[in-house]
């Protein structure tokens, strides 16, 4: 029986769940695998030129298997080997595991990249089926094209389009032409957020309502002049 003290001699190999969970979709089999991780256990133990042989007793398989699974790695770009010079100024063979963490880093990248992609795909949907809800109708092709066009051309921003559709159902103004005019009224005030608009929109708030104030002020006629009475000495209002 083991005890816990063998155990614990034997040490750990740590790897990240990166690499456990993408092995399959960077292309490697179980067998590739399974070698690179007795490379890189290997590694962390400080052998960084480990000899194959003990490799193939560990696994189980021919020597000349395990050649053909590590002239396999390096024709997949996952594995280099090449020569260092040791802190004793000797040069040394090893085995460079890093290109799989590398090959990882690009494979979660361009998935992000193509999540954002549906991510942005859905979000244009969204905003066409806005317009026709709001509208309460399908969209022309002409429409259509405009639309397009404020996304391709312009570089409008979805969220951007969706604000000025808002403003111009709260003027109960159904055309494009008016929203097509809002976004340019916003362009060359520089204004491509959300909250860039809300500021906007507080600003001209503002402004109306101190028009008013001012308008009302000037139309105010001024109170006629009231002659007080002095009830205590009526000669005094002679």
């Amino acid at each position: 029986m083991v005890t816990i003290n063998e155990y614990l001699k034997a040490g750990e190999t740590t790897v990240s769940n990166l690499v456990m969970e993408n092995y399959q979709k960077l292309g490697l089999t179980d067998e590739e695998f399974l070698f690179w991780l007795q490379l890189y256990r290997l590694q962390a133990k400080g052998d960084f030129f480990p000899n194959l042989t003990d490799i193939s007793e560990i696994m189980g398989k021919p020597i000349d298997v395990i050649y053909q699974l590590l002239n396999q790695l390096v024709t997949k770009s996952f594995l280099k080997i090449e020569t260092k010079q040791n802190e004793q100024g000797q040069m040394m063979d090893t085995y460079d595991l890093l290109p799989i963490f590398e090959r990882i880093a690009l494979l979660k990248e361009k998935e992000t990249q193509v999540q954002q992609q549906l991510s942005s795909e859905q979000t244009i949907k969204e905003l066409y089926q806005g317009f026709e809800k709001e509208f309460g109708r399908q969209l022309s092709p002409i429409e259509l094209e405009m639309i397009g066009q404020w996304l391709e051309v312009d570089q409008y921003q979805p969220e951007l389009i969706r604000l000025a559709l808002r403003e111009a159902v709260l003027n109960q103004a159904y055309s494009l032409k008016y929203i097509d005019r809002i976004l340019l009224a916003w362009e060359r005030k520089n204004i491509t957020t959300k909250e860039q608009v809300a500021q906007d929109q507080q600003r001209r708030k503002q402004a109306l309502l101190q028009k008013e104030l001012e308008q009302q002020e000037l139309h105010e006629e001024p109170l006629p002049k009231v002659t007080l009475h002095n009830w205590l000495n009526p000669e005094d209002n002679e």
